[in-house]
């Protein structure tokens, strides 16, 4: 089995293999570890192990790669991309810092090096909140590339931040609609989402929630049926961790193409061949590190 033949390369390679909540369920659970952007980044942040696997998109095997510069990061198919990271460039970030003279540069972690290296902070879903309630609300805020997370944020601040015009595309296709039907065929269970997702779909859910914190609703919560409007690869988790409970995707067709490029086969070749190793350029590595690092004393 190629479950059985990634662990024991694994253990040749000294290994770890860590896997984020969106990647295929075959995935997960052959991963030593899996988590949201927040609980991926604080591990790799302390992987003791000489290589890193990252199963997921390029952003967060680079994430892994500025935290911990002296391991070898691979990820198993390079062309797993972010589209709402690549909505923003360093240079274009460079320009909106230049339009607003002494705002503070705030990304999501959903960004490539160039541009949280132009950050002051970076924050992710799972902790802006917490993060961003220790900026001074006199100081004026930049906030990049997603402009819904950054409205969610600054809504529940009740402050105004300078928004770049970035989004998800798997959660745009989540609709205030889908909500409502799925209300109606599931009568008094609880709708969680991901605070990607537009305010009206925001609005009209009961939580919003990274898919940590989704997972933490899912323990703590006495309802027996939940609905979940996020990338449809969370509910494996879910349904692993509360086999007592039933998870309800609001929408099928939120799917992220890139996180279920990490299959089994690449995975099994990426350790069996080493491939394909992430780089970042090292000065930009320290300065995208300088926002990481920020964000995780927080």
């Amino acid at each position: 089995m190629l479950s059985a033949e990634i662990r024991a390369l694994a253990a040749e390679r000294k290994a770890v293999i860590l896997a984020h909540n969106y990647t295929r369920g075959e995935v997960q659970d052959v991963a030593d570890f899996t988590g949201d952007s927040l609980e991926l980044a604080r591990k790799a942040a302390t992987v003791e192990a000489d290589v890193i696997v990252f199963c997921g998109v390029y952003f967060m095997a680079e994430t892994a790669k500025i935290l911990n510069p002296s391991k070898t990061v691979l990820i198993p198919d390079p062309t797993a991309g972010c589209p709402m990271a690549d909505m923003i460039t360093g240079a274009q970030l460079r320009d909106l810092k230049a339009q607003h003279p002494g705002a503070m540069a705030v990304c999501y972690v959903n960004s490539t090096a160039e541009v949280k290296a132009e950050c002051d902070l970076c924050v992710t879903s799972g902790n802006a909140e917490k993060v961003m309630a220790t900026v001074p609300r006199d100081r004026e805020v930049i906030f990049v590339p997603d402009s819904h997370l950054g409205d969610h944020i600054a809504t529940r601040e009740g402050r105004t931040y300078v928004l770049w015009p970035g989004y998800c595309p798997t959660h745009a296709r989540l609709t205030a609609k889908a909500i409502a039907d799925a209300r109606a065929a599931h009568p008094g269970a609880p709708v969680i989402v991901h605070p990607e997702c537009a305010r009206d779909v925001r609005d009209a859910a009961d939580e919003r929630l990274s898919t940590g914190g989704m997972c933490r609703y899912a323990r703590e919560s006495a309802a027996s049926t939940i609905l979940v409007g996020t990338e449809v690869g969370l509910l494996h988790r879910l349904r692993q961790e509360n086999p007592e409970k039933t998870f309800v995707p609001v929408s099928e067709a939120l799917v992220c193409p890139n996180m279920k490029k990490t299959t089994l086969e690449n995975l099994a070749e990426s350790l069996r061949e080493m491939k394909t190793p992430v780089e970042v350029d090292p000065t930009v590595a320290a300065r995208a590190k300088r926002a990481i690092d920020a964000m995780l004393a927080i």
